[in-house]
């Protein structure tokens, strides 16, 4: 009786080790966040157009204190 006491802890320990090497920790570190300064004096202009055939484009373009500019332009028929 006695070794089998001896036996089915030895057994339960093994059981218990076994289970902790399978333990895996992940840890993940937060990516930096982006902070995106928007100049305050920027001029933005939309022009929307239909034509008769069911087609639309809408243009916008943005210009900037400094002068640049960026124009960009969606088109869609139906």
């Amino acid at each position: 009786m006695r070794y089998s006491i001896v036996a089915a802890t030895l057994l339960a320990m093994a059981g218990a080790s076994a289970a902790q090497a399978q333990t895996t920790i992940i840890e993940r570190d937060a990516p930096d966040r982006v902070i995106v300064d928007r100049p305050a004096s920027e001029t933005r202009t939309i022009e929307r157009r239909e034509s008769a055939d069911g087609c639309r484009s809408k243009t916008v373009t943005k210009e900037n204190e400094d002068g640049d500019r960026k124009t960009v332009t969606k088109e869609s028929c139906d």
